[in-house]
């Protein structure tokens, strides 16, 4: 039996840009208008006062607007051939190559700034400290204003989520919300003895339900848990004492993803069911590095690049004015080029795994083979790269003894998030 479930032009969508691919754009936008009018001010200013450190800083500035304007029309260029059916995949991958380019842009300045520092140690040069202290200021403040503008006026958080064990809430019979406690992703359970903590433990250990007790005594025997799949599939746990806490006896079978019905025994031998939603997900693929926009990284990279530079240049201005130090400048110079090229590096690294279509997440690989092969069927190629920001695509080949088409193994990988485009290919064994 051969059977391919793949994509028909038009049969669905292949907009594959991230969440905040519109916001991102006209935040960066914003930026390169700032720095398109500081760049003015500051050339027109050096003209008519007669400073040359001026008028350099405003050609630097416009360095700095250049780059931007390549993460701004990456954004635009991006958002306006999402639909072309020319691209197979679609244009989320833009956003990542204008990446790329501005990490090579970021190598190069980082060079240039290097070679200047070794020039300027092995041959000093005056220094008007008067002008270029407050134009070191002002650069400072045009990065940070920028900074914030990018970052839409809040900072950056870390945000994403782990192996995931769970959005949502519970409900049936009882009542659960969603917590992040003890290690792992937890669901509060309200139940009418008080209240307990359901997560799904996989630290080091194969995965097992833990049940923590908050001032409920229950023994081993007095709960159930048993699970139902979006296939229907059931199965049941029962649990054993840790002494902090209960554990499944059975490891959890992947993926992640099925209500948990919770039964917990009165004394009576009455019980009640509390449910909970659990939904599988790739690792961090939304706040991580699977869903992280690298052409707002960038974009980010190039302003605090410019600011942690700005920094230097002010301490070792102050330095030299002060003690008369004149090496600190260049040095100072030497220490941003170092961090310069580190960022440089990482985004170049990040950004070509993308581009090359590296498997973004190995783990996720695995879960998605031990899914595919947890009835006896064996899979013969796993193909998984990334789309764009938060969306992922598979091509997933595999061979069986029984009667299966793709919308089986479609409805097991299903609760994987970020499976964005899904190819899959089933054959004979």
């Amino acid at each position: 039996m051969t059977d391919l479930s793949s994509a028909r032009p038009g049969a669905h969508s292949h907009v594959f840009l991230g969440e905040g691919h519109a916001s991102n754009e006209r935040k960066t936008w914003a930026v390169i208008w700032l720095c398109g009018i500081m760049m003015i001010a500051e050339i027109v200013g050096g003209g008519l006062f007669g400073s040359l450190a001026l008028v350099a800083d405003g050609l630097h500035m416009s360095t700095h607007a250049g780059a931007l304007l390549l993460a701004a029309l990456a954004y635009t260029y991006a958002r306006k051939h999402a639909t072309d059916p020319t691209f197979a995949f679609g244009t989320g991958k833009v956003g990542d190559l204008a990446g790329f380019s501005s990490a090579i842009i970021l190598a190069m300045i980082a060079l240039l700034i290097g070679y200047e520092g070794v020039a300027r140690l092995l041959h000093p040069v005056p220094i008007s400290f008067d002008e270029a202290i407050p134009i070191a200021v002002l650069g400072l403040l045009v990065n940070v204003g920028s900074a914030w503008l990018l970052s839409g006026g809040e900072h950056h958080h870390g945000h994403g989520h782990g192996h995931g064990h769970g959005h949502g809430h519970g409900h049936s019979h009882g009542h659960a919300h969603h917590d992040q406690d003890h290690g792992d992703e937890t669901h509060r359970i309200e139940t009418d003895r008080g209240v307990v903590a359901l997560g799904v433990f996989e630290d080091g250990v194969p995965p097992r339900f833990r049940l923590r007790l908050e001032g409920v005594e229950l023994n081993p025997e007095g709960v159930v848990i048993e699970t139902v799949r979006p296939d229907g599939t059931r199965q049941t746990f029962s649990l054993v004492d840790r002494g902090d806490y209960l554990e499944s006896a059975d490891e959890i079978p992947e993926p992640h993803a099925f209500t948990a019905n919770v039964r917990i025994f009165a004394e009576s031998g009455k019980s009640r069911d509390y449910a909970v939603q659990f939904e599988e997900h790739a690792h961090d693929l939304h706040g991580g590095a699977h869903g992280r926009d690298n052409n707002m990284r960038a974009a980010f990279v190039h302003v605090m690049a410019d600011a942690a530079v700005s920094v230097l240049v002010i301490v070792g201005l102050l330095l030299a004015r002060t003690f008369g130090w004149l090496w600190m400048d260049p040095f100072a110079g030497l220490v941003g080029a170092v961090v310069i090229a580190s960022w440089s590096f990482g985004l170049l690294r990040d950004t070509g795994a993308i581009l090359l279509d590296r498997i973004p997440d190995a783990a996720l690989a695995d879960r998605m083979r031990k899914v595919i092969e947890a009835d006896g069927d064996r899979l013969t190629d796993l193909h998984l790269w990334r789309l764009g920001p938060g969306h992922l695509g598979a091509i997933v080949s595999l061979v069986t003894d029984r009667a299966r088409g793709p919308d089986y193994y479609r409805k097991r990988l299903s609760g994987f998030g970020g499976l964005s485009h899904l190819t899959i290919e089933v054959g004979a064994k």
